[in-house]
């Protein structure tokens, strides 16, 4: 039973991990539409499906608590301004840099979790995030085109601290729904916080007077594709992951994202991967190798719950 429980796990957070690195593909491949316009239409998209299934499940929304939604609210404004920074992004830097500093969030949610809710981590996770920092530095310096400590281009450092800003929201994303996933199941957590994002970001775009329409016709082939791919398909794996494997794990675990992330952009745009950047990978590797020694649960959890709040907050794959 534990073997094929890891067989199957390790088939699903590869799965996951996959789509989740397709993510910033589409974005770019969406050069026309405005960052906020490609994260409405992601959230709106996904949760279309998710409210689907939460009413065919036969979920109510009277069952959620009132004071459950208004922290939704909050989780949802931080998942909104993750994906408005994130994706902003890609449009100025590359999508190596970016992704790699947009996962660095479990550094963030390590550090407020440590000062706001005195909460420790296994010395094995710690050295694994230290890690994989040293290994995203490095893939972001090849990237950036840096000479000594001036940034060879402005954009790029503009768009790598968009990516950090985006893995700051998704910490305080991370913190307050580790609250809600303590109290809610994962299609009632997923369908309310991020139908709560989608109207925000729906909202944003209204007042900022964003256009819905006329975009190029593909556009809208990658936008379905970003809202099914890695938001549907990838984050539903890699929940169904959770179940079987400690969330320190697979929070480093999806930091194998700018890995493939970095190997989809040089198929798609022929962006070089240099040796620095070769040697930040090997970083990340070692890293998720690391992690992974306390990683495996032997049996899933008596409920739908991954561990501890402190072992489910760290993560918010792309």
């Amino acid at each position: 039973m534990f073997v094929r429980n890891v067989t199957m796990t390790v088939i699903f957070l590869s799965a996951g991990i996959v789509a989740i690195s397709f993510a910033a593909i589409f974005i770019r491949l969406c050069d026309d539409v405005p960052a906020i316009m490609i994260a409405t239409y992601r959230l709106v998209g996904a949760s279309c499906v998710l409210f689907i299934v939460f009413f065919i499940t036969g979920h109510s929304l009277r069952a959620i608590h009132p004071r459950d939604l208004a922290l939704s609210v909050v989780a949802g404004v931080f998942m909104s301004l993750h994906f408005i920074t994130w994706i902003a992004s890609l449009k100025y830097t590359s999508v190596a840099s970016s992704v790699v500093l947009v996962t660095t969030n479990p550094i963030f949610v390590g550090l407020f979790s440590w000062v706001f809710l005195r909460e420790r981590q296994r010395w094995t996770l710690v050295a694994g995030i230290i890690l994989c920092c040293a290994g995203g530095a490095l893939i972001a310096v090849g990237d950036g085109g840096w000479q000594g400590l001036v940034p060879a281009d402005r954009l790029a450092l503009r768009g790598d601290l968009l990516a950090l800003a985006g893995a700051v929201m998704a910490s305080g994303y991370l913190i307050v729904g580790s609250r809600l996933r303590a109290r809610m199941d994962v299609i009632s957590y997923t369908t309310i916080v991020y139908g709560m994002s989608a109207v925000i970001l729906l909202v944003i775009s209204v007042l900022m007077g964003l256009p819905f329409t006329g975009y190029h016709p593909e556009s809208y082939l990658y936008l379905v594709l970003l809202a099914v791919v890695p938001q549907l398909i990838g984050h539903t794996a890699i929940n169904w992951a959770l179940k079987h494997v400690r969330a320190s794990m697979v929070a480093i675990a999806i930091l194998g994202e700018p890995v493939g992330a970095t190997l989809l952009a040089w198929l798609f745009f022929r962006e070089a991967v240099g040796t620095i950047q070769f040697v930040g990978i090997l970083c990340i590797f070692g890293a998720i190798i690391i992690a992974s020694r306390h990683g495996w649960r032997a049996s899933p959890p008596a409920n739908d719950e991954a561990g501890t709040d402190t072992e489910r907050v760290g993560l918010l794959p792309s």
